[in-house]
């Protein structure tokens, strides 16, 4: 019962989405609407996947100056992921969310020198927050409001003295003595001393003129003159003066008038007291930024005075009745039974009602991304439709409170591109998605059109011979039929290491293919390269297509050619002689296509003769997936009319070698 309330200050889990985590926000206010549901005003607190790359690359420094000024134990490398999961920052952002959409409390505390970074792991729902984020700057700054503790704000206390021990210390240098209880004066002529100081302040009040419009009548000047401001100079005077009452009188009234007294309440005006009561109900007791963006005029300490003194008057009784009234009639708690409505993203049993996020058709063998276990009473889909992952249920409470998973895995393990952003553990899923191979064409062209850089994917020893000992799991032909189908390495290695030591101990006979030196090849292809014939340029098209008698051949590199002939015998497009009786149609035009630069980042590119396409026609669907899946073996094409066989090479991009003709 206790743990379903929520009342105001406490920090609480909000569910915006079934796949995100959850929110982490403070309770301000409860109110209950027209309607009879009841929102919270809650304070908005982001993690490090809510914040740019910059300003996580800025933490991470803070954390480094953090770790180097408290001495803090190293933490290993999971302990570092699992404290960036801890880490929020809070910040000035308020939102009405429905309160309905709670799902627990946490626990959130500023970071102190003392504390002990690799404590917060040992607790459950345990935050803590060093920095303030800025939404609409985009900045992260320290917060002013922390505690101070350590050698730097502390004193140092000094050994206590022995009996009979004097104090060489000289008083003078550590302190200033302002008054002297064993001064020869009594009490009643300290008090006459008071009364006096307080006339002559009166009647200086009412020689200035700026004090005169201020305080227009007699008892608005006498109670100004009455604060302790006055007192205060008055007992100086007596301090000064050695409490000789005479020359302290001569002080208070000199040769050119009686000294004027004023603290802080009288030097600010009516329209700086209302500034400061703004400001004050919008930032709270933060001066400095009362300061900067109120009254930047006004020093720090000329603020702070008028807050204390403010304190003391009419107006901040009246303001704080106030708040008490309308804090009476606002709910002071709220009662939120406990969510047991099923997450959509749960993968369900067959036969059972599916869930959101492609949880049907999950396959069979799919470990944890976080934890790599496959036993789980509940399993939660995870990621990208597509690439099936899933979480077990503790990793999956794990990824919802704390906004990560347990260990770095393969869309949030590895590090960002660069040393300057941060893990991509703390990216947002439409950033992963960016990333990932799996993305639509459109937005793979203008990633391949902005970033050209060379790279390699090189596979471990581990996976090569996962390959080989489980071959009929992985299926490497049907994979690579099905090349946007995703596969589950992870169990792949699991169970190649299950096998490996009752696999045969012969080795895999392979066949090494002799590969010519790179001199051999350069040498060759300078003597077989050809020279390039100019190309003899067809008749103009005419403008009426009804008017043309030949089809139109279009010049494009992604478009295919028209032909009509090769070696003087008419071929359709579809390779096969005509035969009497059927009717010839010219091709239809062939728009130009436009070769995207992302699409195509190789600028060098082969383009095949019109013979060569020709000639293609001439080989069966079953001869040109042999031949492709060979592409180092020539291929013997018999052509119809008179008998020839020719041998090419099956490469397109190599097809700008001459033909060799054997009769």
């Amino acid at each position: 019962m206790a743990a379903n309330m929520y009342r105001v200050g406490d920090y609480v889990y909000f569910e915006n989405s079934s796949s995100n985590p959850y929110l982490i926000r403070r309770i301000e206010e409860l109110n209950k609407t027209a309607n009879g549901n009841v929102e919270a005003k809650v304070v908005c607190l982001f993690r490090r996947r809510d914040i740019s790359g910059n300003l996580n690359t800025l933490a991470d420094s803070n954390a480094r100056e953090f770790e180097e000024e408290s001495k803090q134990p190293t933490p290993s490398e999971q302990q570092k992921h699992q404290l960036k999961h801890r880490e929020l920052f809070l910040s000035r952002q308020f939102e009405s969310l429905p309160a309905t959409h709670i799902r627990g409390k946490c626990n959130v505390t500023l970071l102190n020198e003392t504390d002990v970074l690799a404590g917060y792991l040992d607790k459950e729902d345990c935050f803590f927050y060093s920095l303030v984020f800025d939404p609409n700057q985009k900045t992260l700054l320290a917060d002013q409001g922390e505690i101070r503790v350590g050698s730097k704000y502390q004193a140092e206390i000094p050994d206590k003295l022995a009996e009979g021990e004097a104090d060489t210390r000289i008083q003078e240098k550590l302190e200033t003595k302002v008054w002297d209880t064993n001064n020869l004066l009594k009490d009643p002529q300290i008090d006459q001393f008071l009364v006096v100081a307080r006339a002559v302040g009166t009647f200086a009040r009412a020689l200035d003129c700026s004090s005169s419009i201020r305080q227009p009548s007699l008892h608005m000047s006498a109670a100004a003159a009455s604060r302790d401001i006055t007192l205060f100079h008055a007992m100086d005077t007596l301090q000064k003066n050695s409490y000789d009452l005479a020359k302290a009188m001569s002080t208070l009234v000199p040769q050119g008038g009686p000294v004027l007294c004023r603290d802080e309440m009288e030097e600010w005006s009516a329209s700086e007291a209302m500034l400061f009561e703004e400001a004050l109900e919008k930032y709270g007791k933060d001066f400095n930024d009362i300061r900067q963006d109120f009254l930047p005029w006004k020093s720090l300490a000329s603020v702070v005075q008028f807050y204390y003194m403010w304190k003391t008057t009419d107006r901040y009784i009246q303001q704080k009745r106030l708040k008490a009234a309308e804090a009476d009639s606002k709910l002071k708690q709220v009662y939120i039974p406990t969510y047991t409505k099923p997450n959509p993203n749960q993968i369900m049993a067959p036969g059972s009602k599916p869930g959101m996020n492609g949880a049907p058709g999950f396959q069979k063998g799919l470990s944890c991304e976080s934890c790599h276990t496959a036993q789980s009473p509940q399993w939660y889909a995870w990621g990208p439709p597509n690439m099936q992952c899933r979480l077990c249920a503790s990793c999956w409470i794990y990824w919802k409170k704390y906004g990560g998973l347990k260990t770095p895995t393969q869309l949030e393990g590895a590090a960002r591109t660069g040393s300057e952003t941060g893990p991509r553990g703390h990216m947002t899923r439409q950033e992963v998605q960016g990333l990932s191979p799996f993305t639509r064409n459109e937005g793979r062209a203008k990633l391949l059109a902005k970033n050209r850089q060379t790279f390699i994917l090189q596979t471990t020893k581990l996976t090569r011979i996962a390959r080989r000992v489980c071959e009929d799991i992985l299926q490497p032909r049907r994979a690579a039929r099905r090349p946007y189908a995703s596969i589950n390495a992870n169990a792949v290695k699991a169970e190649c290491i299950t096998r490996l030591p009752k696999a045969t101990k012969t080795p895999v006979k392979t066949k090494v293919i002799p590969r010519p030196s790179l001199a051999n090849i350069v040498k060759d292809l300078a003597i077989t390269a050809p020279l390039k014939l100019k190309a003899s340029r067809g008749p103009p098209t005419p403008i009426n297509r009804n008017q043309a008698s030949t089809p139109r051949v279009g010049q494009s590199l992604l478009g295919k050619r028209g032909f009509e002939s090769a070696a003087g015998v008419p071929y359709p497009a579809n390779g096969r002689p005509y035969t009497s009786g059927m009717r010839t149609t010219s091709q239809s035009v062939i728009k130009r296509q436009k070769v995207s630069q992302g699409e195509a980042p190789n600028p060098v590119v082969f383009v095949a003769t019109k013979d060569t396409r020709a000639l293609r026609k001439h080989l069966t669907q079953s001869e040109m997936r042999r031949a492709a899946r060979k592409p180092h073996l020539m291929v013997r094409i018999k052509l119809p009319p008179p008998p020839r066989s020719l041998v090419m090479p099956l490469l397109p991009s190599s097809t700008s070698e001459p033909i060799v003709l054997e009769d």
